[in-house]
C-alpha cells in the first residue's frame, strides 16, 4: 500500500532539488550577465567597420504636447563619420566628420566645429562612439552602465559634464550582437525621442 508519509517526503524532496536547480540556473544567469561589460561590448562592435541601415524616429516635445515622426537612413565609417540623411517628413541631412558637422536643409548647409555645440556633441558622440566601439571616447564623456549579453545588450550613457546633463539626461542605446537597434534619447526638460534602427543587408547582422 501506498505510504503516505513517505510520498510526502519524496514530493518535499523533489520541491527542493527543484528550487536548488532553479537557484542554481538563476546565479549562473546572473553570474553571465555579470561579466559582459563596456570593454566586451565596444570589442565587440568596433569589429564593424562601417555600416548602412534605416531609421524611423519618435520625438515627444512636451512643450508643443506632439509626437513627430521622421525616417531616413544612417551611415557610419569607422573611426569617426557619422551621417543622418532625413528623408520624410523633409529633406535633411546631419554629418560628422571628425570634429566637423555639416548641416543641410534643402540646397542651404552650414559647417561648423562640433565642439562649438556640446550639446548636440555629446548626442553625437553617444551614437558615433557607440557604433565605432570608441570605449575612449564612450568612458570620457559619459558614465556608461552596460546590462544583458552579448546576444542582447543595452547601453545607458549618463553625461559626466553637470552642465550638458542639464540638457540632456541620459542616452541609451539596446542592440543585439554587433548591430545597433535603438537609440532612446531623454532630454531634461522632458522631451525624448526613440530612433529604431533596421540595419541594410550587408551590413553587421
Amino acid at each position: 500500500m501506498p505510504n503516505p508519509v513517505r510520498e510526502r517526503r519524496a514530493s518535499a524532496r523533489r520541491a527542493v532539488a527543484l528550487v536548488v536547480a532553479l537557484a542554481a540556473a538563476a546565479a549562473a544567469f546572473a553570474a553571465s550577465a555579470a561579466g559582459f561589460d563596456l570593454a566586451q561590448l565596444t570589442a565587440q562592435l568596433a569589429r564593424v567597420k562601417s555600416g548602412e541601415a534605416t531609421f524611423t524616429e519618435k520625438r515627444r516635445v512636451e512643450m508643443l504636447d506632439r509626437t513627430l515622426e521622421s525616417s531616413g537612413r544612417l551611415v557610419f565609417r569607422a573611426p569617426d563619420t557619422f551621417i543622418r540623411e532625413t528623408l520624410k517628413p523633409r529633406r535633411e541631412k546631419l554629418e560628422v566628420n571628425g570634429n566637423v558637422l555639416t548641416m543641410s536643409l534643402g540646397e542651404r548647409s552650414r559647417t561648423m566645429q562640433l565642439d562649438s555645440a556640446p550639446e548636440a556633441a555629446v548626442i553625437v558622440e553617444a551614437i558615433r562612439g557607440t557604433l565605432t566601439g570608441n570605449r575612449e571616447s564612450l568612458e570620457r564623456l559619459f558614465d556608461a552602465t552596460v546590462s544583458g549579453s552579448a546576444q542582447q545588450w543595452s547601453l545607458e550613457l549618463v553625461p559626466r559634464d553637470l552642465r550638458l546633463r542639464g540638457q540632456v539626461a541620459s542616452v541609451r542605446v539596446s542592440g543585439r550582437g554587433p548591430a545597433v537597434r535603438e537609440v532612446q534619447v531623454l532630454l531634461a526638460d522632458g522631451d525624448r525621442s526613440t530612433m529604431t534602427i533596421e540595419p541594410l543587408p550587408g551590413g553587421p547582422p
